[in-house]
């Protein structure tokens, strides 16, 4: 009968061959789990191209479609500011063909009023008319003024 010597050096081989097959053996099926995964991955990223890319044109379609409307409400508010500054000018133009008269009448009226009233106390022809002058030209000043011209 043959005996075989069996020594620690043959256990230690022994031990190291199980180890790197059992080490072998989980890296495999690691490595064919992380196949699987990064084959559902890529078929998730070819559906979600093929489903956003058609979405993404979509997109872009309104978004020139909403610049062309923009671009037409910006023609619109631009000659609705010029016809407001055509008012604003008509505006402008009559009001002071408008304002002059009628300082010049408040005047004419102040200067009668404050007038008659330094005559009836004073009994001067001359200082009443000054008097009605300084007065007509205060109340136009105080109108000018007041208008801000």
């Amino acid at each position: 009968m043959l005996v075989a010597a069996f020594t620690w050096g043959d256990l230690w081989r022994l031990a190291l061959a199980v180890f790197l097959l059992s080490a072998g053996l989980g890296l495999a099926y690691l490595l064919l789990r992380l196949g699987g995964t990064a084959g559902r991955l890529s078929a998730f990223i070819s559906g979600a191209e093929e489903e956003i890319l058609p979405v993404i044109n979509k997109v872009g379609g309104s978004v020139d479609r909403v610049n062309k409307q923009l671009d037409k409400v910006d023609r619109m508010t631009d000659s609705a500011v010029d016809a407001v500054e055509g008012v604003d000018t008509a505006v402008r133009t009559v009001s002071h063909a408008v304002t002059r008269p009628v300082q010049k009448v408040s005047g004419l009226a102040a200067g009668v009023s404050y007038g008659a009233a330094d005559f009836k106390v004073k009994r001067d022809w001359k200082h009443a008319v000054q008097a009605g002058k300084d007065a007509a030209a205060r109340r136009e000043q105080e109108l000018e003024e007041d208008i801000g011209e």
